[in-house]
């Protein structure tokens, strides 16, 4: 078993905000799975109008619209409590506006482009013409990761292009992903990662759960989880066989 002193602390950040797409959930699976092997664990649901906790070894953002994500990131950086610590080795996870947000700058529904943390070499524009991507998206992870294939659902407007210093996430087998047009779905760079894949996606995915955790605090021993597997078998196959559809239609 790994070890690790003191509780895994797991933040969830701005979640009045940033909770539009249940994405709380990724929160409660990361402490549930800690405390299912007998680790400690803390979660941290942190509402608007301060500014990031500083001492925490997960942090997690959400989604939400355009009005609530630029007003969570003018609050949560009013200090550089979060830079602080990605740089101390804080594992942070941002999902679509999340993501978005970890980025150097994201654009508005409005036309008004707005900075970033920086924590991502990414920056995400309009959409334009294309249609908002909406539906079930299944995903093969970095081969460096070594994840299996994960499933999720996305919901946005924003296109998020990758710079030279962030590695995709993964590569989309359905769905739309970062652009729609470079097969692309989200980035990481070190311990930090984005993504467009609600679901929520921790619960969706397991082993993603357990790889964040397993940066915290080391290697962990696997649960038996056969219906969980069976369930995310079935979301699988049918998301990919849906996309296939879609592709020869075009």
């Amino acid at each position: 078993m790994p070890s690790h002193e003191s509780a895994v602390r797991i933040v969830v950040l701005a979640h009045d905000l940033l909770g539009t797409y249940g994405d709380l959930g990724n929160g409660i699976v990361l402490d549930s799975r800690l405390r299912w092997r007998g680790l400690p664990s803390e979660l941290v649901v942190h509402e608007g109008g301060g500014p990031a906790p500083a001492e925490a070894d997960i942090y997690l953002l959400g989604g939400g619209e355009d009005a609530p994500q630029s007003l969570a990131f003018d609050e949560l950086a009013a200090t550089d409590g979060l830079r602080r610590a990605v740089a101390n080795g804080a594992v942070v996870l941002g999902v679509c506006a999340g993501f978005q947000l970890l980025g150097r700058q994201f654009a508005t529904s409005d036309g008004r482009t707005l900075r970033g943390f920086g924590l991502l070499d990414v920056e995400t524009g309009p959409g334009g013409s294309l249609p908002r991507a909406v539906g079930e998206i299944a995903v093969e992870p970095d081969a460096a990761l070594g994840l299996p294939t994960l499933t999720g659902f996305e919901n946005h407007a924003g296109r998020t292009r990758l710079g030279r210093s962030a590695k995709p996430f993964g590569r989309v087998i359905a769905g739309v992903g970062n652009t729609g047009t470079d097969g692309i779905e989200g980035a990481y760079r070190g311990h930090v990662v984005g993504t467009y894949l609600h679901g929520p996606a921790l619960v969706r995915n397991p082993a993603f759960a357990d790889l964040l955790l397993s940066w915290v605090v080391g290697p962990l021993d696997p649960l038996s989880e056969p219906a969980v597997e069976t369930l995310r078998r079935e979301r699988l196959a049918a998301i990919t066989t849906t996309g296939r559809r879609r592709l020869a239609r075009r």
